[in-house]
C-alpha cells in the first residue's frame, strides 16, 4: 500500500480571543494549512518540484519547518541543545534535499517538533525574553517568535499552494 499524507480537518482561526489565544490560534491554523496542502499527496508527489527552476518541494517545507519549530521554540527559547534531523554544518539546507528522504517519517518528526515547540512555550509570558543561540546574539520575546512563525508559515503557504495547483491542480484554502 501507498503511503500518502494524511488528511486533516483544519481548525479554523480564532476570531475573538485574548493576544495569547490568537497569537496561538494563528499559528496553529498555519501548521494545519500547511498539512491541508500536502493531504493525500503520495510520498513522490510530496518530492516534486513543480515550479520552475525551483527545486522547492512540499515535503522540503514540512522539513524546513520541523527544524524552524526546533529553532526557535526549543533551541532558542528553552535553551535546549537540539539534534537536528536534515540540517549539518556541511549542509544547512539539507531540510530541502528530499532526494532520499522517508515522507511518512519527516512527518512524524513535523508533529514532534510541533508538540515539542507547544511545550517549550507553554506556561512562559509573551514578553519572556532570551538571547538568540549563534554569532548574532540578538535579544527577543515570545511573542516575536510566534508572530515570526506566523509570518513563516504564511510565506511558506503561498508556496505551497502553487506546488501543490502544479502537481494535481488542488487550489483554495
Amino acid at each position: 500500500m501507498t503511503w500518502r499524507a494524511p488528511e486533516i480537518t483544519r481548525t479554523p482561526e480564532p476570531y475573538v480571543g485574548d493576544e495569547r489565544t490568537m497569537l496561538e490560534g494563528w499559528l496553529d491554523y498555519h501548521r494545519q494549512t500547511l498539512l491541508l496542502k500536502c493531504a493525500g499527496l503520495t510520498a513522490e508527489q510530496l518530492k516534486t518540484p513543480s515550479v520552475e527552476p525551483s527545486g522547492l518541494t512540499l515535503l522540503g517545507l514540512v522539513r524546513h519547518l520541523a527544524e524552524v519549530e526546533a529553532w526557535w521554540f526549543r533551541e532558542n527559547l528553552a535553551g535546549e541543545r537540539v539534534d537536528y534531523p536534515y540540517f549539518t554544518p556541511d549542509n544547512p539546507d539539507a531540510d530541502h534535499d528530499v532526494s532520499a528522504a522517508d515522507a511518512e517519517a519527516d512527518f512524524a518528526t513535523f508533529h514532534r517538533e510541533v508538540e515539542l515547540a507547544r511545550r517549550a512555550a507553554a506556561g512562559r509570558s509573551l514578553d519572556e525574553t532570551f538571547t538568540e543561540v549563534g554569532p548574532k546574539r540578538r535579544t527577543f520575546n515570545l511573542r516575536w517568535v510566534y508572530v515570526h512563525m506566523i509570518e513563516e508559515y504564511a510565506r511558506h503557504n503561498g508556496h505551497a499552494d502553487l506546488i501543490r495547483e502544479r502537481i494535481d491542480g488542488v487550489t483554495g484554502d
